[in-house]
């Protein structure tokens, strides 16, 4: 917005400020002419109220009627002003309670040993490896980048077209980035274990020149001028960026526009979303590892339908500037990978304030694979699990119910051979759900513009429970609600401050109210394999942490994954 947008916006701010204050300076007395016309009526009024379960007396409404009509004329003044999609509102979230955000130090990140690059005969024996295996291989100039970034782009034009998991490929792009990697190792300037290794980017990721197009067709043809801050940062640690991966429009399930994201262990199944082609790429053997981004559940749910390891950390720990902004307070940035070391390895490359982003802090991530895990207390949520068991409630198939359960028994088991003193935890009541309209009324306020131009209509999903029908229903949602609800999530924070005092991690399985919950108290959680159904039906396990502290839910998630074989099985693939 420029100056002069700013001059002319400014009188219709204070007289929206003071219309809702409930004060009416006279049009004299500021200037600017006759009052607006009464184009809400009283009735109109009335039906209004009635709507938004409120009831006031005649004569209290036609108090109202003036300043509503004014509000209106002011709002109209204030959609004419072109505000950019990537513009942050006035108001922060913070995850942390009022004195309880970490101290800035230096991090205590302590990586796994570098394991022996082992012997193969052909490239695509490499393609499901973790980064944790794929770094010695480049490291060690057994397999040079150019050579397994051409091997994971002809994977990507084998697959993708019945994955429907890449929106664009960035070729050449990606050859280019590969052949300076292979450079700069040939000369000894290796800058640690994601040099050289390709990668996919959720396609709302700013890319500079590269179409950018958050899967909705009203922004097919996007192209940003700048790169997104956590683009910039796995470049500078010398990822390949192969692809940008599909996304379910405007960051919404897996449909996007050219159809539905697929499961690779079960293509008549989609993908999960909203990070789905990152999740379904990954777990197909088609990038070395993806990034994602979660508002309400869009990494951990994809990476739990597609079987690989999904992070999504602490809100404020990943800068969002140059990200699509669905939910300014719920937006987090986390890695889908082939294993959990690799969740840390991306993590530590991008974590940390830019100077864009100011709900980004300087906060300290540690990481040590081999902390014992008797250091930690370790909660899990039986009841839960026991409901899993139960087919959720007493509902679905009596079947898959059984293998479930004895698939999370398994899972509990393992945990505790590897080390974990497991105490039954037991969440308390929240408000949770009743405020998760939150990200309604903000996502509905950044795309106001299409919804009220029309071109919402232009997306595939035009259903019930679509963006563009709740862009519309929220229009209804009240500021004095927002706001209340944004009070009561407070609240909500300090509970879960509370009840994470007790715990350094919770276990729980997919599928609960952890997962509302911790997206709007901001806490972190890791997503794990942990079974299957099926044989091609991927089932997940859940760890949450306290704020800022990822490397304690990733350290037990680790140990699970080192005592079990699920994050090893892959999908054969044989339905291309």
């Amino acid at each position: 917005m420029n100056r002069r947008e700013v001059l002319k916006l400014a009188p219709a701010i204070a007289t929206l400020i003071v219309t809702e204050a409930g004060i009416a300076p006279s049009a004299d007395a500021q200037g600017r002419g006759p009052e607006p016309p009464m184009r809400i009526t009283k009735d109109q009024l009335h039906d209004a109220l009635e709507i938004l379960g409120l009831e006031f007396t005649e004569e209290q409404r036609d108090m109202m009627l003036p300043g509503v009509n004014r509000a209106l004329a002011n709002y109209e003044v204030l959609r004419k002003i072109n505000i950019p999609l990537d513009t942050e509102p006035a108001f922060h979230f913070r995850p942390a309670l009022p004195g309880k955000e970490p101290t800035p130090r230096a991090s205590n990140f302590k990586p796994a040993r570098v394991v022996k690059p082992a012997s193969f005969t052909d490239i695509e024996e490499l393609a499901f490896l973790p980064v944790t295996e794929l770094a010695p291989h480049i490291k060690s100039r057994k397999v040079s980048s150019t050579d397994l970034t051409r091997m994971y782009l002809g994977r990507l034009k084998r697959y993708s077209p019945k994955l429907l998991c890449v929106i664009t490929l960035t070729e050449d792009l990606a050859l280019q980035q590969a052949a300076e990697a292979d450079k700069e190792i040939r000369a000894g300037k290796y800058r640690g274990r994601l040099h050289g290794i390709p990668f996919g980017a959720k396609d709302l990721f700013n890319t500079k020149g590269i179409l950018t197009t958050w899967g909705a067709e009203p922004f097919k043809d996007q192209v940003p001028a700048y790169n997104a801050t956590c683009i910039d940062r796995l470049y500078a640690a010398g990822a390949v960026l192969v692809a940008k991966t599909s996304m379910g429009a405007l960051a919404q399930g897996d449909v996007w526009f050219a159809g539905t994201t697929k499961n690779p262990w079960n293509i008549e199944q989609g993908s999960s979303g909203s990070s789905a082609g990152s999740a379904s790429s990954t777990a197909a053997g088609l990038v070395g590892f993806s990034i994602g981004t979660e508002t309400l559940g869009s990494i951990v749910s994809p990476s739990s339908r597609c079987g690989v390891a999904g992070l999504r950390p602490t809100y404020g720990r990943v800068s969002r500037y140059g990200a699509m902004g669905l939910s300014w307070t719920m937006d987090k940035i986390g890695p889908i990978c082939r294993s959990v070391e690799d969740c840390a390895l991306v993590l530590n490359a991008m974590y940390g304030p830019d100077g864009h982003d100011v709900t980004t802090i300087d906060a300290p991530f540690d990481w040590n694979p081999i902390a014992p895990l008797s250091s930690l207390k370790i909660g899990y949520l039986k009841a839960e699990f026991e409901r899993m068991g139960a087919g959720r409630g007493g509902r679905g198939n009596p079947a898959q119910a059984e293998a479930r359960k004895k698939i999370y028994e398994d899972a509990l088991d393992a945990l505790r051979k590897a080390g974990a003193n497991l105490q039954e935890a037991e969440l308390p009541e929240t408000n949770a759900q009743q405020i998760s309209f939150l990200l309604q009324a903000e996502a509905a306020a950044a795309f106001d513009d299409i919804t009220r131009d029309g071109r919402v209509t232009q997306l595939r999903g035009q259903g019930r429970g679509d963006w563009p029908n709740s862009f519309r229903t929220s229009r209804l949602i009240p500021a004095v609600e927002y706001i209340r609800a944004q009070r009561g999530r407070t609240l909500l924070q300090q509970q879960m401050d509370e009840f994470m005092q007790k715990w350094d991690v919770l276990v729980v399985p997919q599928g609960t109210a952890t997962l509302t919950i911790t997206n709007l108290t901001g806490h972190p959680q890791v997503a794990v394999p942990c079974g299957f159904i099926n044989g091609n039906s991927p089932q997940s396990i859940i760890f949450t942490g306290r704020l800022y502290e990822e490397g304690a839910p990733l350290r037990v998630a680790h140990a699970f994954e080192q005592a079990t074989e699920w994050h090893k099985m892959h999908p054969k693939m044989d339905w291309a």
